[in-house]
């Protein structure tokens, strides 16, 4: 014990390739007890005719929890929080991981209240009721601070990215610890962001974001964990849905997180062209960070203090639906642009 305590907290110090196999390994263990809950739950309900429901359920609950990691603000706070940890020289394999995790945490534990028989979780996903309206405050006010917080600090570290761009154009030196934000930016954030120092702190970040039951994905789960313990599905293989559903985030949100690290890191290989590159990745971030905020926020105002403006009532009726999967294709193809251009410039000095 007193070794994995001791490999825990050194674990920041382990070559990049062991802590890639920490956390995807970690991502394997929740797919494998959902896929165990689920096998031994079929098993304990053998001839009542509830298997072919309850695999239904799992796999849209899976699905559910692949569609929620590509929520505008999951990809946000993922990207945002990974640019800082990058820029301050680290390699944040378990930005998306943690986040997610945390996320997720919330409705495993709806989940296995809902299943306890807990009426108190039915009456906070209620529209309208004290709870729901408390948790939904909760879950708002924390996201749209924090990615307000992360936005205004990377798009300090956009303007300088920029600025090293043009500094690097004319012949200049750059260093990753020169893409860090600094200055009155810097120093005005430094104690909001002082609990977020190492990618395990985003945990509690993504269980805050999670607090709030307003999601149609996380009520959609509720719902369905709900009718079918009513329709006799074993209770075992019911644990499976919001395992899965877990299992499904955490893995897509953990490859986001290392993709964006890899996006960032690539500044490193060659600064003088890739700057560029880094300084409009980090801008992308920023803006959708700080997008998110105002909408957050204008909505957290409407619903905190009854306002019946038509800028706050506007902010609080967006859906932003499939927005992040745009965001994703954005990233992508600046990402696949940044590649073709290298390659275009390594076959150029060839040749």
């Amino acid at each position: 014990m007193t070794a994995l305590a001791a490999l825990y907290r050194q674990r920041e110090h382990l070559p990049l390739r062991t802590r890639l196999l920490f956390t995807f390994g970690a991502v394997a263990a929740l797919h494998l007890a959902a896929v165990g809950l689920l096998l031994f739950g079929l098993l304990r309900s053998a001839g009542t005719g509830g298997q072919p429901l309850a695999l239904g359920l799992v796999l849209t609950a899976y699905l559910a929890g692949v569609k929620h990691s590509y929520d505008w603000d999951h990809l946000a706070a993922i990207d945002n929080s990974t640019r800082k940890f990058v820029a301050q020289g680290r390699e944040p394999v378990s930005v998306g991981f943690a986040f997610s995790l945390g996320h997720s945490s919330v409705v495993v534990l709806a989940g296995v209240l809902v299943l306890a028989g807990a009426t108190v979780v039915g009456r906070f996903m209620e529209d309208g009721s004290a709870g729901n309206l408390v948790l939904g405050l909760i879950g708002s006010g924390v996201s749209g601070l924090f990615l307000l917080a992360m936005g205004v600090f990377n798009g300090s570290a956009f303007l300088r990215a920029s600025q090293l761009y043009r500094h690097a154009k004319a012949g200049g030196a750059a260093a990753v610890e020169d893409l860090e934000a600094k200055g009155f930016v810097a120093r005005l954030l430094a104690r909001p962001l002082a609990r977020v120092r190492r990618p395990r702190n985003i945990y509690v970040i993504g269980f805050l974001f999670g607090l709030g039951f307003d999601t149609a994905t996380t009520i959609g789960l509720l719902v369905m964990t709900t009718a079918a313990s009513l329709a006799g599905v074993s209770p075992l293989a019911l644990l499976a849905l919001p395992l899965a559903f877990a299992a499904a985030m955490t893995l897509c949100d953990s490859v986001n997180g290392v993709a964006m690290m890899r996006m960032y890191r690539s500044a490193l290989a060659d600064p003088r062209r890739k700057l560029g590159f880094n300084a409009v990745i980090t801008g992308i971030s920023a803006a959708s960070a700080l997008f998110i905020s105002v909408v957050t926020l204008g909505g957290f105002l409407n619903a905190a203090f009854g306002l019946d403006d038509p800028v706050t009532a506007w902010l609080g009726s967006i859906d932003l639906g499939e927005a992040g999967l745009l965001l994703v294709a954005v990233l992508l193809a600046v990402w696949g642009t940044a590649v073709l251009r290298g390659r275009a410039a390594r076959g150029k000095t060839v040749s």
